[in-house]
């Protein structure tokens, strides 16, 4: 298929052949969803606590007289139906772990097939280069109005931090889009946000990258970080 690139303006100046089959060459549902997951549950901390009574500061001053009053005896304020008070059966844990795992080769899988989904849904601006003069975030905004960009956007940048530099300075107020590296692409990021923008070069590091190892070669011959810690 081909997929249109377009400049900063909005407008079309060529297209980008991708292999449909490479990004598995059907919605896989199943696969995306477990992946998608799998990266929400991995954010967790499992770090929530809660306090008992005995842990919440203040007076353990009696409220008032145990008889007499007409109503329910008690002690300090620090009972758990007081407002303010402790938990009943506080969260004391020292850690709780929500991690899931999943093959590398099917987390890959989901990736391009979540990207896959984003090219069929015409949710994807692939731009010939994204170069700001100065860091201005209205020029960056300018931008995401010029590609038709009406809701929250991905927008993936060089990992080069001298290259991205003017446009991560640019889009990082923006209210409009998200930033990340676009080695760093997810199904995760991707599904979260309505549209993803990426520069043409960088989508196809991305597509040739390890990233594409989704057979055995990933573990026989691996791409990347993998490949520079085995060296």
């Amino acid at each position: 298929m081909d997929v249109p690139v377009y400049n900063m303006q909005g407008k079309a100046v060529g297209t980008m052949p991708i292999d449909e089959q490479s990004l598995g060459g059907t919605i896989n549902a199943a696969l995306i969803k477990q992946a998608y997951v799998r990266y929400h549950a991995n954010q967790r901390q499992g770090s929530a606590r809660t306090k008992s009574r005995s842990q919440i500061e203040g007076s353990t001053r009696k409220i008032y007289k145990q008889k007499g009053t007409g109503r329910a005896r008690h002690g300090n304020k620090k009972a758990n139906l007081f407002k303010g008070g402790g938990r009943a059966h506080a969260k004391t844990k020292t850690r709780e772990d929500y991690r899931l795992d999943m093959p590398k080769k099917m987390r890959r899988q989901a990736n391009r097939n979540a990207l896959l989904s984003k090219i069929l849904d015409d949710e994807i601006r692939v731009v010939d280069s994204l170069s700001f003069s100065e860091p201005k975030t209205k020029a960056f905004e300018a931008m995401l109005g010029s590609l038709k960009i009406d809701r929250k956007a991905l927008v993936a940048l060089s990992a080069d931090a001298e290259k991205s530099r003017n446009a991560r300075l640019s889009g990082r107020n923006s209210t409009e889009a998200t930033l990340c590296r676009a080695s760093d692409l997810n199904c995760f990021d991707m599904l979260n946000h309505r549209y993803l923008v990426i520069e043409k070069d960088e989508l196809e590091a991305w597509l040739s990258g390890p990233s594409s190892q989704t057979d055995k070669h990933a573990k026989v011959d691996p791409m990347g970080a993998a490949a520079r810690e085995g060296a």
